[in-house]
């Protein structure tokens, strides 16, 4: 019979502290992959943006993996001609209650070099946007988010990051750069602004996401949107024009981004501008400021502030009741 030999608690842990660690990586990076989280009010065009972006980069050699943020889950329409592709959220709770686990390939599709999926959320009334959004990320991680391999990850968020979940990527450091889309109107560069306005607050915390720059969408050529950026701080690095043509496009769940089209040399100045630009630090406005931007009657700058008193409220005469209230005289 052989007698296993004893070994105290003490000498196990003086042989395991004795081993060697594996010797450093020195070799250099080959490979680092970007995230980007891109900003934009609703409606403003951020998901035609992407759309055409990450179709360009895929077209320039890039693998890109684009993820739909934004509750209403149509960030990936665009790409697949109008389709709506299966959300994470989604999936996973039709999986959970067959005892299933979620695959990428339930989740995670593909056109032309360009991988794409949706986070999606809560039905309407039926829970928070924002904590649908934690929970995608956490389902992600899951899956092996941080193994991934590829150059660009871009992430289309809705532009309202006062709430928890959509700040996610800034307030937690989950993304290297932000880019804000507006165009030449007030309420876009509001939430341009506001976008700008958390980059700095994290900053002052001790974060490091930087803003990399505004794309313009719509541009009519009044002006407003570059001279906000000017004014904050960021730089401009496209500017889409106000154009029929793209409109009717963009409709038809067509893709402009194309090599040799019409729109080519626009996107793939903002391929190479995207995965260049630094992450700044920006300077937002105060809502003075911003109305500054803009002219008088556009925006109603002249308008004075009136306030109300109690006989407005009332619709009446208010009779001035004395307090029942006790003062007591400081010692």
């Amino acid at each position: 019979m052989n007698v296993v030999p004893h070994i105290s608690m003490k000498d196990a842990l003086r042989a395991e502290a004795a081993i060697e660690p594996d010797a450093p990586v020195t070799t250099p990076v080959t490979k680092e992959t970007q995230i980007i989280a891109i900003y934009g009010k609703g409606g403003i065009g951020k998901s035609f943006t992407l759309a055409n972006l990450s179709y360009m980069m895929a077209q320039q050699g890039k693998k890109v993996l684009l993820i739909g943020c934004d509750p209403k889950s149509d960030t990936t329409s665009l790409l697949f001609g109008g389709r709506a592709c299966p959300t994470i959220i989604e999936t996973s709770s039709k999986k959970k209650l067959a005892g299933e686990e979620v695959k990428i390939g339930d989740v995670c599709f593909k056109r032309d070099g360009v991988f794409a999926m949706e986070l999606g959320g809560p039905e309407v009334g039926r829970g928070c946007g924002g904590r649908g959004i934690i929970h995608g990320f956490e389902l992600l991680e899951k899956l092996g988010f941080h193994e991934w391999g590829f150059d660009y990850v871009l992430l289309d968020f809705l532009g309202d990051v006062v709430c928890g979940g959509f700040g996610l990527p800034i307030a937690r450091d989950m993304c290297q750069k932000v880019i804000v889309v507006g165009s030449n109107d007030l309420q876009s560069l509001y939430v341009a602004n506001n976008v700008c306005s958390a980059v700095e607050y994290f900053r002052k915390l001790g974060g490091n996401v930087g803003v990399a720059g505004m794309v313009i969408n719509k541009d009519d050529g009044t002006g407003e949107a570059a001279a906000f950026a000017k004014t904050v701080g960021i730089p401009v690095l496209a500017a889409i024009p106000a154009d029929d043509d793209i409109r009717k496009k963009s409709a038809n769940y067509e893709i402009i981004g194309l090599p040799g089209g019409q729109w080519s040399s626009l996107f793939e100045e903002l391929a190479l501008n995207v995965g260049l630009a630094p992450p700044v630090r920006p300077t937002p406005l105060t809502q003075d400021g911003l109305l500054g931007l803009f002219k008088g009657e556009v925006v109603g700058r002249g308008v004075v502030l009136d306030p109300a008193t109690m006989e407005d409220m009332c619709g009446k005469s208010v009779i001035d009741k004395p307090s029942l209230e006790v003062v007591y005289d400081a010692a």
